[in-house]
């Protein structure tokens, strides 16, 4: 499909509009065991907030100290009884992936650093409007939830939405943009019928005045 049947007549795919990295890949499913993972583990950590009334403080700090005190002892007891220590992998973030994620928010930061500035300086009302349409939406959708809902429906959305949208690029846009130029004739229609007479009115009125 070409860059002007796309949405917004992009040329990039969406891997490169999300940094082409390995975020990328988590978030379109390219690395699908990853992202099951995170989905899964969201969705227990959700419930165990959920059921259990836990903080997140109280959850992390049980949790850790269950684990230390599970491998301290299997570490006592096999240096006791000759036998292997625990199996740890080795836990390592590797520069490619730490330089991607600090890629990745930094060009989000800026971003967000650049649209702040434009609505302080009021540079753009078009934008401001955008922004306080969605801040009005986030706080009436804030007062039918709570935070850890919001989160784990937020990151739901982000590794579900972009990948099916992803695998039915042609068909979506294609819809999209159908519903888009019916709107565009939609709008014509009404702007030549009534909204025209209406201005027209308008002047004849200042006119007589």
């Amino acid at each position: 499909m070409g860059s002007s049947q796309r949405l917004f007549n992009r040329e990039r795919t969406l891997h490169e509009i999300l940094g082409g990295g390995q975020v990328a890949d988590l978030i379109l499913w390219r690395n699908k065991n990853q992202t099951v993972m995170i989905l899964l583990v969201t969705l227990a950590t959700f419930v165990v907030f959920e059921r259990s009334g836990y903080t997140l403080l109280s959850l992390v700090s049980n949790v850790l100290l269950l684990l230390v005190v599970i491998l301290f002892l299997w570490a006592k007891s096999a240096s006791i009884l000759n036998r292997p220590a625990p199996p740890l992998p080795h836990l390592h973030l590797s520069d490619e992936m730490t330089n991607e994620i600090a890629a990745f928010i930094q060009m989000r930061v800026n971003n967000l650093f650049s649209v702040s500035q434009d609505i302080a300086l009021g540079k753009d009302s078009r934008l401001f409007l955008k922004v306080a349409a969605y801040l009005l939406l986030i706080s009436v959708v804030g007062g039918f939830t709570d935070f850890p809902t919001l989160v784990y429906t937020s990151l739901f959305i982000v590794l579900t939405l972009p990948a099916l949208y992803e695998r039915y690029e042609d068909y979506i846009d294609t819809f999209v943009l159908r519903c888009y130029k019916e709107l565009c004739q939609l709008y014509r229609k009404i702007n030549e019928e009534y909204i025209s007479r209406v201005q027209y009115w308008i002047l004849e009125k200042k006119k007589l005045s």
